[in-house]
């Protein structure tokens, strides 16, 4: 029998937290005695709720917890049959290789090609050998077109396939991944799940995934380990009888599942009978047509009506006219006009490098190109963000950054939130008291002293969130607002965006998650190559599958789970929201 390429037992590990004195204590144990093996040719998953451990965890498999990063750890880990505790991170290279949450705490070279034969030849393999794997890896990734690129020119999912390629070229038998797919779009995220396919195909590596997007992951992984809130063991377990048994229990613990999961679980507590529970939108689409040919009864659904467009005032809060930007020699944005009407929650779509996160960051006045790269006209609530005061621009306009330690200013959470008011000169007991009510709302009390770089992934998204609607500007936009959180507290974000939507707050949204964008956006906005390729309603956008091909997108789970039913009220049906789970109840109880 061959020995495990990761066994882990019984870790628990307490962070060292710092102190305002220059001390540290030691947090709450997470993870907190977890077991868990990972066999060649195997895909294991780790889920869990935001906070519990899952990335702590992850690092501890090549000692970066607790030799770099501190902590207190008990249990062990081996790697290759290696004791992770009598190695050294370096030493451990050969055999597990990751991708970390952050693509940019990895990026170290100047050159696309140095960056992934940097790993290698540091295992003093011969530059021939140092040449082949980079160039095998970055082809696996769609980079190798780029090899002569600066990294820093890369899109943030760019950098993400980049870190994958660096992991690949190790040749190591063990791949640690967290968030491997946050920043990719979904054309690069079907890729990233191709080359992991194959590699567990092999038999010869295996894989550590932490992952939200399980409508990706679920084809790929064969087991999955849940971990609860306080990071302690929750269930284990082949995928199906995990995800699809167990669903209950994981939606308590507000853990993701798969969207088919979750609209079946809608259907079932409404007294459809779904047994099993589906996994993927093929598996929905299969009970879904099941029930409606076996019910006549079946009532259809009842779509809520599309939210009108505002009528544009004059002007409007946001106006784009003819924007074009270059960067690095290139040019991302092409001639863009876009005018956003007050009370609009528009999302922002389209493939890794179509310029979204460079519209965003120009509205909210975070990115001023020097005036030779920028022609054309922005507008922001009356203000032209490359010239604007910062303050009058940030009393305007709140911005979320896709990484959110782009952002950070202060050590702790409480003054990180305070930070813009005092700025302002608000009174602080209106400060305590905003301050208080965002800490509560974003589940971040218990951290308030915490060190802003000490959060999990998750918790500095939420924190990232906060910092900027602490000050209620008019105008919102944000980067990916839910990368790195676990589903409840998506939902919670999620409804709160909206809240501030129907209080009249303009929300701007750039996201790869076509559901998110279905259940979320009064309209939306596909960019490609730089230009407006689209504008419209979801339904009408999300449901024109040569225009999201043209835009390197994907229709959302729901909709390629409806969009083959012979009902044409359930052909529309694109959001959770939509599914029939009241009216369903009354026809199955009478």
């Amino acid at each position: 029998m061959t020995s495990p390429l990761l066994d882990l037992r019984a870790l628990r590990v307490r962070h060292h937290v710092p102190h305002d004195d220059g001390g540290h204590h030691l947090g709450a144990p997470a993870p907190d005695g977890v077991d868990l093996v990972v066999e060649p040719g195997e895909v294991v998953l780790l889920l869990g709720p935001s906070g519990c451990g899952k990335s702590t965890l992850a690092l501890a498999t090549n000692g970066l917890v607790p030799q770099v990063v501190g902590a207190e750890t008990d249990g062990t880990v081996h790697v290759g049959g290696q004791d992770v505790a009598r190695s050294r991170p370096p030493l451990l290279a050969a055999d597990v290789a990751m991708v970390f949450q952050d693509p940019d705490a990895q990026v170290v070279t100047g050159s696309v090609l140095d960056e992934v034969c940097f790993a290698p030849g540091n295992l003093c393999l011969p530059v021939e050998e140092v040449l082949a794997r980079a160039e095998t890896a970055l082809r696996q990734v769609g980079l190798w077109e780029r090899r002569h690129d600066d990294p820093a020119v890369l899109s943030g999912g760019g950098r993400q396939r980049l870190a994958l390629g660096c992991a690949l070229a190790t040749g190591a038998r063990l791949l640690v991944l967290d968030e491997p797919t946050a920043n990719l779009d979904p054309a690069g995220v079907e890729e990233v799940y191709d080359v992991l396919r194959s590699i567990a195909a092999t038999g010869e590596r295996g894989v550590l995934l932490v992952e939200h997007d399980l409508d990706a992951a679920v084809p790929v992984a064969d087991r999955v380990v849940v971990l609860d809130r306080a990071g302690r063991p929750a269930t284990v377990g082949p995928v199906r009888e995990v995800l699809a048994g167990q669903a209950e229990l994981l939606a308590d613990l507000g853990v993701w599942l798969p969207t088919a999961t979750l609209a079946a679980l809608r259907l079932r507590a409404a007294g459809m009978p779904v047994d099993p529970l589906p996994l993927t939108p093929d598996e929905l689409a299969t009970v879904l047509t099941s029930a409606l040919d076996g019910t006549a009864a079946v009532p259809a659904p009842t779509l809520a009506s599309a939210a009108p467009r505002p009528a544009a005032p004059t002007p409007p809060v946001i106006s784009v006219d003819r924007l074009t930007v270059r960067r690095g020699g290139r040019t991302v944005l092409d001639d863009v006009c876009l005018d956003v009407a007050p009370g609009e929650l528009l999302a922002l779509v389209g493939g890794n490098g179509a310029g979204k996160t460079t519209l965003a960051q120009v509205v909210a006045g975070a990115l001023r190109p020097p005036r030779r790269a920028v022609t054309g006209t922005v507008r922001v609530a009356g203000l032209d963000p490359r010239r604007a005061e910062p303050t009058d621009l940030t009393t305007a306009v709140g911005f979320v950054f896709q990484n959110p330690e782009h952002q950070f200013v202060t050590g702790r959470v409480d003054d990180e939130l305070a930070h813009g008011l005092r700025v302002r000169g608000v009174p602080a007991a209106e400060v305590t008291a905003r301050v208080d009510d965002v800490l509560e709302r974003f589940g971040l009390a218990d951290l308030r002293d915490r060190h802003p770089f000490w959060l999990s992934g998750g918790q500095k998204r939420r924190l990232s969130v906060g910092t900027a609607i602490v000050c209620r500007p008019e105008v919102l936009v944000l980067d990916e607002p839910t990368y790195g959180q676990d589903r409840e507290r998506a939902v919670e974000l999620l409804d709160l965006l909206t809240d501030l939507h129907d209080d009249g707050t303009t929300v701007v949204v750039v996201s790869h998650d076509m559901q998110l964008v279905a259940e979320h956006a009064t309209r939306v906005v596909a960019l490609a190559d730089g230009r407006v390729l689209a504008d419209g309603r979801p339904d009408v956008v999300l449901g024109d599958d040569a225009l999201l091909a043209a835009a390197g997108l994907r229709a959302p789970p729901l909709v390629r789970a409806t969009r083959g039913l012979g009902d044409p009220a359930w052909r529309a049906v694109a959001r959770l929201a939509d599914l029939p789970a009241a009216r369903f109840a009354q026809v199955v109880a009478g």
